[in-house]
């Protein structure tokens, strides 16, 4: 396993997940249902799945487009994400009607699945499959990352956003993913 591709993904996501729609989403179920271990459990499984598929794309990627137009595509779109750290998100309320059929992991899995398509952090786990080639250490890595922020969510509620202000965190992602396009457009790193 990569551990710089892990460390990278864990720190990037992480910091990237303050504040994000998905942690909303997470603070918006803990206070719902009140059940945190179907919750936390439906958050690892919906993100491994949605991660380990957004990596398999971001290796795909890398495979079949050629290294310079990759190299710029990459460097670009660490930018571009960089920028995006600094919208902040709200959260969509996707959990209403469904509590009876699918229960409160069901529910979960199914609402963070979704809000994970198009976010940042499946943007940011396409980008940094296709930068390390390392599926399984760029999955685990993302998948940490989204666990850090969002059991704390869960568990501590609203007291976790007293603590840590959203937008100093997202200034910070927005830096590591400046930089990590900087240094894509350089060409250092894999």
């Amino acid at each position: 396993m990569s551990w710089e591709a892990f460390a990278v993904s864990t720190g990037a996501v992480a910091l990237g997940e303050i504040g994000d729609k998905t942690q909303l989403l997470a603070l918006l179920l803990a206070a719902k249902f009140r059940r945190p271990v179907p919750i936390i459990l439906g958050i690892l499984v919906a993100t491994l799945a949605n991660h380990a598929a957004a990596g398999a794309v971001g290796n795909w990627v890398a495979q079949w487009i050629d290294p310079v137009w990759l190299r710029w595509a990459l460097g670009l779109s660490f930018l571009a994400v960089a920028a995006w750290m600094l919208v902040p998100d709200k959260a969509d309320d996707t959990t209403e009607g469904h509590a009876t059929r699918l229960g409160v992991f069901g529910i979960t899995l199914v609402a963070f699945f979704l809000a994970e398509m198009g976010d940042k952090t499946q943007i940011a786990t396409v980008m940094l499959a296709a930068k390390y080639q390392a599926l399984v250490a760029v999955t685990a890595g993302t998948t940490l990352g989204m666990m850090l922020v969002n059991v704390p969510a869960v568990l501590l509620g609203d007291r976790v956003r007293r603590w840590v202000p959203p937008e100093l965190m997202h200034r910070i992602a927005a830096a590591v993913f400046a930089v990590l396009g900087i240094l894509v457009l350089l060409g250092y790193g894999p």
